[in-house]
């Protein structure tokens, strides 16, 4: 689990916007919808979408974007991450927030995701 939150949820606004994208992923949602949602910026919004999108997690289509994780492992890791911020959220912030002591990690980090896509 640590090391799909390295790789893929680099703060906890992605987390969010992950959870929120979860809750049906037949529903495509605009940007300007996401940042009602959430509260938070079109800026903050975008980046949180384009790293979710690297991770292999969710997909742009037509201007909106839903929850698609590209493989069932990675399906499986996002429900068990889930389930673990449902169960013990201060822990799952802990790992997110502690994780990225070094940016040139979180970079190299973001290519080691690609095993998950296949």
């Amino acid at each position: 689990m640590a090391a799909f939150i390295e790789a893929a949820i680099p703060s906890v606004w992605a987390l969010e916007a992950l959870i929120v994208l979860k809750r049906d992923p037949d529903i495509g949602w605009a940007t300007d919808d996401l940042v009602a949602e959430m509260r938070a910026s079109a800026t903050l919004v975008t980046d949180c979408i384009l790293v979710l999108q690297r991770a292999g997690l969710v997909i742009e289509h037509s201007g909106s974007v839903r929850y698609a994780p590209a493989s069932p492992a990675l399906a499986g890791l996002a429900d068990a991450l889930q389930g673990a911020y449902r169960q013990r959220p201060v822990a799952v912030v802990n790992w997110i927030t502690a994780r990225r002591s070094d940016p040139l990690k979180g970079f190299a980090d973001s290519f080691r995701l690609g095993g998950w896509k296949a």
